[in-house]
């Protein structure tokens, strides 16, 4: 206890009456006027060290507080004996200290874990304030961008103007695909915005890939299904043309230049053959020419629910027709999307046309219209049937053109409302199971 606060205190206390004492004394005898004042000054003294020893603790809770401010984690505490209370105030002030350290390097390890992760991923990364500074560019954006420094995100106006105009007016969350020359090349990029605030500071995330190769490999995948159909088709009807051709001229072509009224009616059958394989061929040519003729969507606003009404009065004799059950719901009603409205009727009356058949000879037959708003915002319609469903092999076939699983079928209707669709920014896709049913689900931005 010789060193505890208290001793400490109590001893201060009795020198500083000591003190006082002395001085009181040497004030009445007045006969030692320098021992007077000098005895005077350390009773101040005393009083100040008093002050100072007392008020020490409060100097280690602001030096305390003061480094949890500044996230200054190098400051020491300890006790110097002050007793037991003290002891455990400047083991608690360690042990927070120690707790902020291991806080503090936990934050570094995992911020130098993210920026490596940052600079090494194959997705461009940029974020930017509002004024254009850039807070953060990755190495992937540099490469892409075929760029070594930016500061700012107007400074892309010298190098990639139609980029920077871009960039600075993507919409909240909105995906463009953007071509730009780069360095004699044409680079397709796929850029998404994302805005953010950290402490009311607006900035905005942009991810950027070069999606050149994709598309190339998609193109050459599309072009290599289109030949493949185109001559599949051409084929089945060319060569029964030809094989006729050839018989009806071997029946023509005798010495006797007579011909006997069986090989007529041979004739004439080979003929209608013919006539019905070209009509075919010609069918074939104009369903292609309608899928390249799309017109431009003229948008407007309209309200879903008069859409589904309508939809319902254009389809309703087909469905009474097959006693099929056809209900529709608008979850608000007041939901509205913009869109061309001839053009997404046709959308939508393809769609109910092959659930139709897909419902066909099926017990309590269902078609059942769903509209919504969407988890990201904006529109979703659905499109659901009990029907047959589809295998599985075949779901990813069903959006190439001139494909069907119908017996009697153009294999356009599904291709043309998918490039419908995309005209208007939006998706479909289709989730379907054998005997169970098929949904489309088409996604409006």
């Amino acid at each position: 206890m010789v060193k505890s606060f208290k001793f400490k205190i109590i001893i201060r206390t009795l020198l500083l009456t000591a003190t006082i004492l002395l001085l009181a004394y040497l004030i009445f005898k007045m006969d030692f006027i320098f021992v007077t004042i000098t005895v005077g000054l350390l009773a101040v003294a005393q009083v100040f060290s008093i002050i100072h020893f007392a008020e020490k603790t409060n100097r280690d809770l602001s030096r305390f507080l003061l480094s949890i401010k500044y996230d200054d984690t190098s400051q020491a505490f300890t006790s110097d004996g002050l007793g037991t209370s003290f002891s455990e105030l400047k083991q608690a002030f360690s042990v927070v200290m120690h707790k902020l350290q291991e806080t503090r390097s936990l934050e570094e390890v995992n911020a130098r874990y993210l920026q490596t992760i940052l600079h090494h991923i194959g997705t461009g990364i940029i974020v930017y304030r509002q004024d254009g500074t850039i807070n953060l560019i990755n190495n992937a954006a540099k490469k892409i961008l075929k760029i070594s420094l930016l500061k700012n995100i107007n400074d892309l106006q010298h190098k990639y103007p139609k980029l920077a105009d871009a960039l600075l007016h993507l919409k909240q969350n909105e995906k463009r695909l953007l071509n730009l020359r780069m360095d004699n090349e044409t680079g397709y990029l796929s850029i998404y915005s994302h805005p953010f605030v950290i402490k009311e500071d607006k900035n905005t995330l942009i991810s950027i890939q070069n999606i050149k190769e994709e598309l190339e490999e998609k193109e050459l995948e599309a072009w290599q299904n289109l030949i493949r159909v185109l001559t599949h088709e051409i084929m089945n009807s060319i060569t029964p043309i030809s094989s006729m051709t050839s018989t009806m001229l071997g029946m023509i072509d005798k010495e006797d230049e007579t011909i006997n009224p069986d090989d007529i009616k041979d004739l004439i059958d080979a003929l209608k053959t013919i006539n019905s394989r070209s009509h075919g061929l010609m069918e074939f040519v104009s369903n292609y020419r309608n899928m390249t003729l799309i017109p431009t969507p003229k948008f407007k606003l309209l309200s879903i629910q008069s859409f589904f009404k309508r939809i319902e009065m254009l389809m309703n004799n087909t469905l009474t027709e097959h006693n099929i059950s056809f209900r529709w719901r608008v979850e608000p009603e007041s939901l509205e999307f913009t869109v061309d409205p001839d053009l997404m009727e046709q959308v939508m009356i393809n769609l109910i046309l092959n659930a139709i058949h897909a419902v066909e000879g099926k017990i309590n037959p269902e078609i059942n219209l769903t509209a919504m708003l969407g988890i990201e915002g904006g529109s979703i319609i659905t499109v659901q049937d009990n029907g047959v469903g589809i295998v599985e092999e075949a779901l990813e076939k069903i959006f190439i053109p001139f494909f069907t699983t119908k017996k009697q079928g153009s294999g356009i209707g599904l291709s043309l409302s998918r490039q419908i669709l995309r005209l208007h920014h939006a998706t479909i896709s289709v989730d379907s199971k054998p005997d169970v049913g098929t949904t489309f689900t088409l996604k409006f931005t």
